[in-house]
């Protein structure tokens, strides 16, 4: 496994570079803290619509950072990167199923794939560490703690399931500060959906996440819960489309944009104007 703190000062360039030679696969949680980090959904252009119109119905879960052409491979968020090679590792679907990790997606990419980014609430752990709040996983050089919950997002076309989400033990002290910072990054999830008893959520044991690592809890923590881009994983087995292509849980796309660039500019400002 790599030493995560061997590689937080590398640009997002390096990082992506040695993503796509196979030199370098870890969480990204920690990597790059100025930038925007993005989940990866790619999809055959004909479940294209249907998924756009899911992220828009479910903006917590699913904040939309960029949208590619059918068939482009390059985002405007990091020109020069290829998104079938750039990411540490990859997951890919076939009609529900989980049946291939990769840390590089050609061989399974086709032609129509639409490729869609969305905000990853590593964007915001800079800003929790800058105002003294932990970060649990960091501490521990682990990824965080992800659950499958009980609520469910809200259906679009051939699209729906679980909503799932991210888990950050904060000391009780600190947990309006980490609200109220989250709150000003809706591109990376923004405010948490949960703050305390896991079982409102229908989560069961926090030691046993869905994906990611467990994280200790300390005396005076509390567990707060943000809405997480892997729903779409799940969305995705529930729906049992005949192929799609995601990133691996923890392991981002990581963008040359800023975070201040979608707090400036608004959440969405790269998709297009309605007509």
């Amino acid at each position: 496994m790599n030493d995560l703190n061997a590689f937080v000062t590398r640009s997002p360039r390096e990082l992506r570079m040695a993503f796509r030679d196979g030199s370098l696969d870890l969480t990204t949680s920690g990597l790059a803290p100025d930038y925007v980090q993005a989940n990866l959904v790619a999809l055959p252009a004909e479940f294209a619509f249907d998924f756009l119109l899911f992220c828009q119905r479910n903006p917590r879960p699913c904040p939309l950072v960029e949208v590619l052409e059918a068939g482009d491979t390059e985002p405007k968020s990091a020109l020069g990167a290829d998104l079938r090679t750039d990411l540490p590792r990859y997951r890919v679907w076939r009609n529900g199923e989980l049946v291939e990790e990769a840390t590089d997606a050609r061989t399974a990419w086709r032609d129509d794939m639409v490729s869609f980014l969305i905000g990853c609430s590593f964007s915001f752990e800079a800003a929790l560490l800058a105002a003294n709040i932990p970060v649990r996983h960091i501490e521990c050089s682990c990824n965080v703690p992800m659950y499958r919950t009980t609520l469910r997002c809200i259906p679009a076309g051939r699209f729906s399931g679980p909503l799932v989400v991210s888990m950050r033990p904060i000391p009780g002290p600190l947990v309006a500060a980490a609200v109220q910072i989250s709150a000003q990054m809706p591109h990376a999830h923004g405010a948490p959906v949960h703050v305390g008893d896991a079982a409102a959520l229908g989560i069961r044991d926090l030691g046993d996440p869905d994906y990611g690592d467990p994280v200790p809890i300390g005396d005076g923590d509390v567990p707060v819960f943000w809405a997480c881009g892997v729903t779409p994983q799940a969305v995705v087995v529930a729906s049992r489309v005949p192929l799609a292509i995601t990133h691996s849980p923890g392991r981002m796309f990581i963008t040359d944009r800023r975070n201040d660039y979608y707090t400036s500019r608004g959440l969405q400002s790269d998709l297009p104007a309605p007509h």
